[in-house]
């Protein structure tokens, strides 16, 4: 399997996961694709680092060769799929444990 169809086949799960499986549905939502901008920005800062400095190597056989800021176009795909995932757990594990104590003022005098 090449790194094309690994990143692919990635972001497919990830989108399943999110929407049919967890139920988060944070793709289908405006407040993750206003935020996104933030997120790649900084993914294309620390792949660019990487992979611009020779950190990272790829075989040119097993990637598309479109690059963005030094950075394969694949990697980016694998990175979207990394951070929806891990914002769906988060959404979903929230959502699933009980609250938490009310932490908004300070505690209340021992009686």
């Amino acid at each position: 399997m090449t790194y094309t169809a690994a990143a692919g086949l990635g972001v497919l799960v990830a989108v399943l996961i999110d929407v049919f499986v967890l139920r988060s549905r944070i793709v289908l939502g405006r407040v993750f694709w206003c935020t996104y901008p933030i997120i790649f920005g900084f993914q294309l800062l620390s792949n660019g680092v990487l992979t611009g400095r020779g950190v990272v190597l790829y075989n040119p056989d097993d990637i598309l060769g479109i690059r963005l800021v030094y950075a394969p176009i694949e990697d980016l795909a694998f990175g979207f799929a990394l951070i929806v995932v891990t914002l769906s757990l988060w959404v979903r594990l929230s959502a699933a444990s009980p609250p938490g104590p009310d932490r908004s003022g300070p505690p209340a005098p021992p009686r």
